[in-house]
C-alpha cells in the first residue's frame, strides 16, 4: 500500500484559500450594516438586538448573526445590559456624519462595485469593463456617480476618508518652499490641497476639478480654514484651460485611463508647468514583477471592471513621464497610496 507523503489536510493549511473564498462574505456583512445605518443608530444611543431590529424592520434571529459577526471584528460590542455600542474604529469611520467616515465609498462599493465584479470573468475574457453589462451605461462613467445630487455627495465623501487616510504622508514628498503654487488637478474635496498647505505655510493651492464637485470641495475648504489659501476652480483638465501652478498634482487618475489618454494627459501637464516645475502622481505602484503588493493588484483588477485604465509599475510610471518630457523622477512606496515627483 502507497503511502501520501503529504502532512494530513488541516484547516490552518487550507487557511489561505478559506479566507480568499469567504471575503465577499464578510465584505457583505460589512456592507449591509453601513446600508442599514446601523453604526449611525448605535451613535445616537446603545440598543439591544430587538431595539435595532424593530428601528430597522428586520428579523430579530438573523440581526443578532450579523451583530455577532460585527462585535467578533471588533466594531461593535455588548455591554452587560445586552445593549450594543460602537467601539471607536466604527465611531471615527463608520458613521455618516463623521468628518473620516468611509461610508461614502464603502456604499459605492456595494451598490457599484461589487455588481461589477461579479461579471470579473467576462472581463478577463474580452478585457474591458463591465458597465454596460451590468448598468446598460454608455456615457462618462463618472456620470453615473453624480447622477443625483445624493449620490455624487455619498461618492465624493467617500473619497474624502480615503484621502484623509492617504494625503497627509504623500504631501511628505515636497519639500517646504520648493513650490509657490499648487494645482491639484481632479482634486476632489481637496484633502490634497489641505494636507499640502498645511504642511508647507507659504503654499498657495487650487483644486481644479468638474462644476458638480466645486461646491463640496470649497465647504471642506472652508472648514479647514484655509479659504485665503485654497481656492477651488471648476473645469475639465482634458479639455478646459488649467489654472497656472509651479506644481500639479494628480492622484488616483492615471489609472483609469488608457495609454493613450495618459500619455495625452502628461503632455499638457508638461505644458502647463514652468522649466522646474513639478508633477506629483498619486497612485497604487505595482512592484517590478507585478507580483505584489495584493492591494493594488486588487485595484490593478477594480480598474479593468470599472474604468478603462490599470495599475502600473514605477519603471512603467516613470517611462511615462519622461516620454512628456520630464527630467527626473522620484517614487516613494508607503503601503497605502504611493507618490511620484517628476520634475520639468
Amino acid at each position: 500500500m502507497s503511502v501520501d507523503p503529504r502532512p494530513p489536510a488541516s484547516p490552518e493549511a487550507a487557511q489561505p484559500i478559506l479566507g480568499l473564498m469567504n471575503g465577499f462574505r464578510a465584505s457583505k456583512a460589512l456592507f449591509s450594516a453601513v446600508e442599514l445605518g446601523l453604526f449611525d443608530w448605535l451613535d445616537k444611543m446603545p440598543a439591544s438586538t430587538g431595539d435595532l431590529a424593530a428601528e430597522h424592520g428586520l428579523a430579530t434571529h438573523a440581526l443578532e448573526r450579523l451583530l455577532g459577526y460585527l462585535a467578533s471584528q471588533s466594531l461593535i460590542v455588548r455591554d452587560d445590559d445586552g445593549r450594543w455600542r460602537n467601539l471607536p474604529v466604527a465611531e471615527r469611520f463608520l458613521r455618516a456624519e463623521s468628518p473620516e467616515t468611509l461610508t461614502g465609498y464603502i456604499l459605492y462599493s456595494d451598490r457599484i462595485l461589487y455588481r461589477l465584479w461579479g461579471n470579473l470573468s467576462d472581463a478577463l475574457r474580452e478585457g474591458t469593463n463591465r458597465w454596460t453589462q451590468e448598468f446598460g451605461e454608455k456615457d462618462d462613467i463618472f456620470d453615473h456617480f453624480f447622477a443625483s445630487t445624493e449620490e455624487k455627495e455619498r461618492f465624493l465623501q467617500g473619497m474624502h476618508g480615503l484621502g484623509l487616510l492617504s494625503s497627509p504622508s504623500v504631501a511628505e514628498i515636497i519639500e517646504p518652499g520648493r513650490f509657490r503654487r499648487l494645482a491639484d488637478w481632479g482634486g476632489g474635496t481637496a484633502h490634497l490641497a489641505i494636507a499640502a498647505c498645511r504642511r508647507d505655510p507659504g503654499l498657495q493651492a487650487v483644486v481644479w476639478d468638474l462644476p458638480s464637485v466645486q461646491p463640496v470641495a470649497e465647504r471642506h475648504v472652508r472648514e479647514a480654514g484655509l479659504e485665503h489659501r485654497i481656492r477651488v476652480q471648476a473645469g475639465n483638465f482634458f479639455n478646459d484651460h488649467p489654472p497656472e501652478a509651479d506644481l500639479i498634482s494628480i492622484g488616483r487618475i492615471l489609472h483609469d485611463w488608457t495609454e493613450s489618454k495618459v500619455r495625452s494627459l502628461l503632455a499638457r501637464i508638461y505644458q502647463s508647468l514652468p522649466e522646474g516645475g513639478g508633477l506629483l502622481i498619486m497612485e497604487h505602484v505595482l512592484d517590478a514583477d507585478k507580483c505584489g503588493p495584493p492591494g493594488p493588484l486588487l485595484m490593478s483588477l477594480n480598474m479593468l471592471v470599472c474604468t478603462e485604465g490599470r495599475e502600473r509599475t514605477a519603471a512603467e510610471y516613470e517611462s511615462l513621464v519622461r516620454e512628456a518630457g520630464f527630467n527626473t523622477f522620484e517614487c516613494r512606496r508607503s503601503g497605502f497610496l504611493d507618490a511620484m515627483l517628476a520634475i520639468k
